[in-house]
């Protein structure tokens, strides 16, 4: 049963060689760059959204921050075309995978970090240690903020790794507890079958807002050290 309940999250791999990258660089195809001096419907809403995305993003950031809108505003874009690709039957949802949300999450994280103490030395370093700290507490408050600083890129690909799978996994139970009722009782198959319809639009919601929620994550560690 287990076995059969997480094969949609195993690496996939074709003649026995993973496929993983091809599936990666897949939304890539989806986001084609204007190639005329008119663009069709499909290119301006993406423009009109990556805008309205980067304004409201950017806004706290100063100019060093604000040389950071590319790169954060390619994330969200990867993140949220990728988590709804993985939605469409018989697809494989890579943000599903720990340790490709940790390959996201450690150099982003670390080069806030190491843009922090790079410009910003003494008040990076004084995030360590709160001011009017008690002689006898500092040791204790120096190691606690140290993990709490290395525990944030755990944090982020953990909470994206968690809820992504959490609602493929809901889906995966409803859509085959709705097929085993239909021999059973047709009045609760379409129950369940609603719920399962309800639960896939929340799940496009959860989509979206899970990639604006790590690229807000990020952007707020860089404000922090900008």
């Amino acid at each position: 049963m287990n076995e059969n309940l997480f094969t949609s999250f195993a690496s996939p791999a074709m003649m026995g060689l993973p496929i993983v990258t091809l599936i990666i660089l897949f939304p890539s195809i989806l986001f084609p760059s204007p190639s005329r001096l008119v663009n069709n419907r499909f290119t301006s809403i993406q423009q009109w959204l990556i805008q309205l995305t980067s304004k409201q993003m950017m806004l706290i950031h100063n100019h060093k921050g604000q040389t950071w809108t590319l790169m954060l505003m390619s994330l969200i874009t990867f993140i949220g075309s990728t988590n709804l690709l993985g939605l469409l039957p018989h697809s494989f949802t890579p943000t599903t995978q720990l340790s490709m949300n940790l390959g996201m999450a450690i150099p982003l994280w670390a080069g806030t970090v190491i843009m922090g103490l790079r410009h910003k030395t003494k008040a990076s370093l004084a995030h360590f240690l709160p001011q009017g700290t008690p002689s006898p507490l500092i040791p204790m408050l120096v190691i606690i903020e140290s993990i709490s600083l290395l525990i944030q890129p755990m944090a982020l690909a953990v909470r994206l790794t968690a809820n992504i799978t959490a609602g493929h996994l809901l889906i995966h139970l409803i859509g085959g507890a709705t097929l085993a009722l239909t021999n059973i009782s047709m009045i609760t198959a379409l129950i369940t079958f609603t719920i399962l319809i309800l639960l896939t639009i929340l799940e496009f919601a959860v989509a979206l807002i899970q990639a604006y929620v790590f690229t807000l994550l990020v952007s707020l560690y860089l404000h922090d050290n900008t």
